[in-house]
Protein backbone atom coordinates (compact mmCIF):
# COMPACT_ATOMS: atom_id res chain seq x y z
CA UNK A 1 0.00 0.00 0.00
CA UNK A 2 2.92 2.32 0.91
CA UNK A 3 4.53 2.36 -2.47
CA UNK A 4 1.46 2.49 -4.10
CA UNK A 5 0.88 5.87 -2.17
CA UNK A 6 4.44 6.47 -3.15
CA UNK A 7 3.60 6.04 -6.85
CA UNK A 8 0.54 8.18 -7.03
CA UNK A 9 2.86 11.30 -5.61
CA UNK A 10 5.69 10.40 -8.74
CA UNK A 11 2.99 10.93 -11.03
CA UNK A 12 1.64 14.15 -9.71
CA UNK A 13 5.15 14.98 -9.62
CA UNK A 14 6.11 14.28 -13.09
CA UNK A 15 2.43 15.55 -14.54
CA UNK A 16 2.68 18.86 -12.54
CA UNK A 17 6.34 19.17 -13.89
CA UNK A 18 5.03 19.14 -17.30
CA UNK A 19 2.66 21.87 -16.69
CA UNK A 20 5.04 23.72 -15.17
CA UNK A 21 7.72 23.59 -17.73
CA UNK A 22 5.25 24.91 -20.48
CA UNK A 23 4.72 27.95 -17.99
CA UNK A 24 8.52 28.29 -17.56
CA UNK A 25 9.15 28.45 -21.15
CA UNK A 26 6.90 31.04 -21.46
CA UNK A 27 8.35 33.25 -18.91
CA UNK A 28 4.94 33.21 -16.30
CA UNK A 29 5.02 33.84 -12.33
CA UNK A 30 4.83 30.37 -11.52
CA UNK A 31 7.52 27.49 -13.23
CA UNK A 32 8.09 23.87 -12.56
CA UNK A 33 8.63 23.66 -9.09
CA UNK A 34 5.74 25.67 -8.09
CA UNK A 35 3.76 23.35 -10.19
CA UNK A 36 5.71 20.46 -8.68
CA UNK A 37 5.09 21.04 -5.56
CA UNK A 38 1.38 22.14 -5.95
CA UNK A 39 0.55 18.49 -7.45
CA UNK A 40 2.78 16.72 -5.15
CA UNK A 41 1.14 18.51 -2.02
CA UNK A 42 -2.55 18.33 -3.91
CA UNK A 43 -2.08 14.80 -4.37
CA UNK A 44 -0.07 13.91 -0.47
CA UNK A 45 -3.67 15.69 0.94
CA UNK A 46 -5.65 13.49 -1.32
CA UNK A 47 -4.20 10.07 0.21
CA UNK A 48 -4.35 12.05 3.90
CA UNK A 49 -8.46 12.60 2.91
CA UNK A 50 -8.82 8.87 1.97
CA UNK A 51 -6.17 6.97 4.25
CA UNK A 52 -5.01 9.10 6.72
CA UNK A 53 -7.58 8.33 9.43
CA UNK A 54 -7.87 4.27 8.71
CA UNK A 55 -7.25 3.18 12.31
CA UNK A 56 -9.92 5.38 13.40
CA UNK A 57 -12.65 3.72 11.65
CA UNK A 58 -15.06 1.44 13.81
CA UNK A 59 -14.23 3.34 16.86
CA UNK A 60 -17.24 4.08 18.85
CA UNK A 61 -18.95 7.46 17.85
CA UNK A 62 -16.28 8.10 14.98
CA UNK A 63 -17.67 9.20 12.10
CA UNK A 64 -15.38 10.19 9.02
CA UNK A 65 -15.87 12.45 6.06
CA UNK A 66 -13.64 11.25 3.40
CA UNK A 67 -13.81 13.99 1.11
CA UNK A 68 -13.40 16.84 4.02
CA UNK A 69 -9.44 17.42 3.32
CA UNK A 70 -9.65 17.31 -0.28
CA UNK A 71 -12.52 19.79 -0.36
CA UNK A 72 -9.97 21.98 1.48
CA UNK A 73 -7.50 21.86 -1.28
CA UNK A 74 -9.67 23.54 -3.74
CA UNK A 75 -10.25 26.58 -1.22
CA UNK A 76 -6.53 26.67 -0.29
CA UNK A 77 -4.92 26.58 -3.75
CA UNK A 78 -7.15 29.91 -4.25
CA UNK A 79 -4.00 31.56 -2.03
CA UNK A 80 -1.37 30.34 -4.44
CA UNK A 81 -3.41 31.33 -7.47
CA UNK A 82 -4.11 34.90 -6.14
CA UNK A 83 -0.83 35.35 -5.60
CA UNK A 84 0.79 34.96 -9.11
CA UNK A 85 -2.30 37.65 -10.47
CA UNK A 86 -0.87 41.02 -10.93
CA UNK A 87 -2.66 44.38 -11.65
CA UNK A 88 -0.48 46.49 -13.22
CA UNK A 89 -1.85 49.82 -14.70
CA UNK A 90 -5.07 48.46 -15.75
CA UNK A 91 -3.45 45.59 -17.15
CA UNK A 92 -3.88 42.02 -15.80
CA UNK A 93 -1.17 39.23 -15.78
CA UNK A 94 -1.06 35.83 -14.55
CA UNK A 95 -4.72 34.70 -14.76
CA UNK A 96 -3.67 31.61 -17.04
CA UNK A 97 -1.13 30.79 -15.01
CA UNK A 98 -3.40 30.75 -11.89
CA UNK A 99 -6.05 28.86 -13.54
CA UNK A 100 -3.07 26.12 -14.27
CA UNK A 101 -2.30 25.92 -10.76
CA UNK A 102 -5.63 25.25 -10.02
CA UNK A 103 -6.18 23.01 -13.14
CA UNK A 104 -2.28 21.18 -11.48
CA UNK A 105 -4.40 21.08 -7.91
CA UNK A 106 -6.89 19.18 -9.45
CA UNK A 107 -4.57 16.40 -11.74
CA UNK A 108 -2.60 16.39 -8.07
CA UNK A 109 -5.45 15.10 -6.73
CA UNK A 110 -6.54 12.60 -8.69
CA UNK A 111 -3.35 10.72 -8.73
CA UNK A 112 -3.95 11.17 -5.27
CA UNK A 113 -7.28 9.12 -5.81
CA UNK A 114 -5.15 6.84 -8.21
CA UNK A 115 -6.79 7.57 -11.38
CA UNK A 116 -3.94 7.85 -12.95
CA UNK A 117 -5.81 7.71 -16.70
CA UNK A 118 -7.86 10.68 -15.72
CA UNK A 119 -4.62 12.62 -14.19
CA UNK A 120 -2.85 12.08 -17.55
CA UNK A 121 -5.94 12.89 -19.25
CA UNK A 122 -6.51 16.09 -17.99
CA UNK A 123 -2.84 17.32 -17.86
CA UNK A 124 -3.01 16.89 -21.83
CA UNK A 125 -5.72 18.51 -22.23
CA UNK A 126 -4.42 21.26 -20.16
CA UNK A 127 -1.41 21.64 -22.01
CA UNK A 128 -3.22 21.60 -25.27
CA UNK A 129 -5.15 24.52 -23.46
CA UNK A 130 -2.24 26.42 -22.93
CA UNK A 131 -0.09 25.71 -25.84
CA UNK A 132 -1.90 24.86 -28.58
CA UNK A 133 -4.54 27.08 -28.76
CA UNK A 134 -2.51 29.64 -27.82
CA UNK A 135 -1.00 29.39 -31.44
CA UNK A 136 -4.35 28.59 -32.54
CA UNK A 137 -5.84 31.84 -31.97
CA UNK A 138 -2.59 34.00 -31.53
CA UNK A 139 -4.09 36.44 -34.21
CA UNK A 140 -7.35 37.09 -31.54
CA UNK A 141 -7.57 39.72 -28.77
CA UNK A 142 -5.27 42.39 -28.13
CA UNK A 143 -1.70 42.70 -27.01
CA UNK A 144 -1.39 45.10 -24.12
CA UNK A 145 2.00 47.72 -23.79
CA UNK A 146 3.11 49.94 -21.33
CA UNK A 147 4.88 53.38 -22.48
CA UNK A 148 7.04 54.91 -20.35
CA UNK A 149 8.32 58.12 -21.31
CA UNK A 150 9.62 61.48 -20.52
CA UNK A 151 8.70 64.55 -22.11
CA UNK A 152 9.31 68.73 -21.05
CA UNK A 153 6.12 69.17 -23.32
CA UNK A 154 2.77 69.15 -21.61
CA UNK A 155 1.06 68.64 -24.90
CA UNK A 156 2.89 65.47 -26.01
CA UNK A 157 1.36 62.95 -24.17
CA UNK A 158 -2.42 63.86 -26.36
CA UNK A 159 -0.40 64.43 -29.36
CA UNK A 160 0.86 60.95 -28.74
CA UNK A 161 -2.29 59.41 -27.85
CA UNK A 162 -4.19 61.39 -31.17
CA UNK A 163 -1.10 59.90 -33.50
CA UNK A 164 -1.80 56.28 -31.72
CA UNK A 165 -5.36 56.42 -32.57
CA UNK A 166 -5.19 57.48 -35.83
CA UNK A 167 -3.41 53.65 -35.80
CA UNK A 168 -3.95 50.15 -35.33
CA UNK A 169 -3.80 51.40 -31.63
CA UNK A 170 -6.21 51.77 -28.86
CA UNK A 171 -4.88 53.75 -26.16
CA UNK A 172 -6.58 52.48 -22.39
CA UNK A 173 -5.40 55.29 -20.17
CA UNK A 174 -1.81 57.39 -19.67
CA UNK A 175 -0.84 58.71 -16.07
CA UNK A 176 1.29 62.13 -16.02
CA UNK A 177 3.40 62.69 -13.28
CA UNK A 178 4.93 66.25 -13.13
CA UNK A 179 8.72 66.60 -11.93
CA UNK A 180 10.07 70.56 -10.99
CA UNK A 181 8.54 73.70 -12.41
CA UNK A 182 7.89 75.85 -14.46
CA UNK A 183 10.11 76.04 -17.95
CA UNK A 184 12.37 73.12 -16.34
CA UNK A 185 9.63 70.73 -15.73
CA UNK A 186 9.78 67.57 -16.45
CA UNK A 187 6.92 65.10 -17.12
CA UNK A 188 6.73 61.10 -16.87
CA UNK A 189 4.30 59.76 -19.07
CA UNK A 190 3.18 56.18 -18.26
CA UNK A 191 0.68 55.13 -21.24
CA UNK A 192 -0.90 51.76 -21.45
CA UNK A 193 -1.82 50.74 -25.11
CA UNK A 194 -3.35 47.76 -27.01
CA UNK A 195 -2.97 46.60 -30.26
CA UNK A 196 -4.25 43.54 -32.83
CA UNK A 197 -1.09 43.48 -34.12
CA UNK A 198 1.61 41.18 -31.56
CA UNK A 199 4.44 42.77 -33.09
CA UNK A 200 3.88 46.20 -32.80
CA UNK A 201 6.28 47.41 -30.41
CA UNK A 202 8.73 48.37 -33.04
CA UNK A 203 6.08 50.34 -34.79
CA UNK A 204 5.76 52.53 -31.05
CA UNK A 205 9.46 52.71 -30.70
CA UNK A 206 9.89 54.14 -33.92
CA UNK A 207 6.50 56.79 -33.56
CA UNK A 208 7.59 57.63 -30.13
CA UNK A 209 11.42 58.80 -31.32
CA UNK A 210 10.03 60.59 -34.18
CA UNK A 211 9.28 63.05 -31.34
CA UNK A 212 12.25 65.38 -30.35
CA UNK A 213 11.27 65.88 -26.72
CA UNK A 214 10.62 62.59 -25.90
CA UNK A 215 13.11 59.70 -24.40
CA UNK A 216 11.78 56.63 -24.19
CA UNK A 217 12.36 54.77 -20.92
CA UNK A 218 10.28 51.19 -21.06
CA UNK A 219 8.29 49.57 -23.50
CA UNK A 220 6.99 46.41 -22.58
Amino acid sequence: MTMDFVLRLVVAGILGVLIGLEREYRAKEAGYRTHFLVAVGSALLMIVSQHGFDDMLGKEGVGLDPSRIAAQIVTGIGFIGAGTIILNRQIVRGLTTAAGIWATAGIGMCAGAGMYALAISATVLTLIGLELLSRLFKNLGLKSFIIEFSTHNKDIPKIISSSLTKGEFMVVSYQMDERGTGDTATFDVTMVVKSKRKDDEANLVALLNGYEDVVVRRIE
